[in-house]
């Protein structure tokens, strides 16, 4: 049960920072409105390194199932506790993109732009070509389980390997973040897709269910491919 919670209220975090950067530059009248890509990656990447802060003890703070799937995959994690942990990660998708929903309430009213409402919440392609979409989501994802293998096996002092793991999100979405906004996570984009379909958000449009398999599939094989490549290569 202790997994379970951790894995919820770390990906519920990992949303209410990631996707509450979002908000702030997309949204209109917000004190940093078009603050642009820097401060969502920043914002994004400081996310995840508190999430594993706060609960990476208790869980190992997957908060991806990308990353559950693909540990269970290569033989690290076990397969009984997968589970667990996605519907742990999924629910907390939900409520973290739930609550920045609350945090910017007067600000929906503000902004007409349906397609900027529905970003807050979930990916959407800069170029909407399901191939190349679809390889941009499965190599980001393929960078992050090499990337966090390889840290895995590094020495850090204590407490530095959650920034490390920062660093290695800062790297994704600066350099690869840009053709489709870099899910990387099936929870963190179909999460808050759910509760972009069933939140009463004024004037918001559809949510986008075309896309939608492609930030949850793309990941999870993309994850899976780059936590193998790496026993292959390196003997992880």
């Amino acid at each position: 049960m202790l997994n379970f919670i951790a894995e919820l209220f770390g990906t519920a975090l990992l949303i209410l920072l990631g996707n509450g950067v979002v908000a702030g530059v997309v949204l209109k009248g917000t004190k940093n409105e078009n603050a642009g890509w820097l401060v969502i990656t920043m914002g994004w990447a400081l996310g995840v390194t508190f999430a594993v802060y706060a609960f990476g003890n208790a869980s190992g703070a997957h908060i991806n199932p990308a990353v559950t799937l693909a540990l269970a995959a290569t033989g690290q994690f076990d397969w009984a506790k997968v589970p667990l942990y996605v519907t742990g990660q999924m629910l907390g998708a939900i409520l973290g993109a739930t609550l920045v929903w609350l945090h910017y309430f007067p600000h929906w009213s503000r902004t007409t732009d349906q397609a900027a409402k529905l970003a807050v919440f979930c990916t959407a392609p800069a170029v909407r070509h399901k191939p190349a979409n679809f390889f941009s989501e499965f190599l980001g994802t393929f960078v992050l389980l090499f990337g966090l293998s390889a840290l895995g096996v590094n020495e850090f002092s204590q407490g530095l390997k959650p920034l490390a793991v920062g660093a290695l999100i800062v790297a994704i979405g600066l350099s690869l973040g840009g053709t489709t906004g870099w899910a990387i996570n099936p929870a963190r984009d179909l999460g808050p897709r759910i509760a972009h379909a069933l939140l009463p958000i004024q004037g918001k449009g559809g949510s986008d269910w075309g896309y939608a398999w492609i930030p949850v599939m793309a990941p999870i094989l993309g994850g899976i491919c780059g936590a193998a490549a790496y026993q292959a290569l390196l003997g992880g």
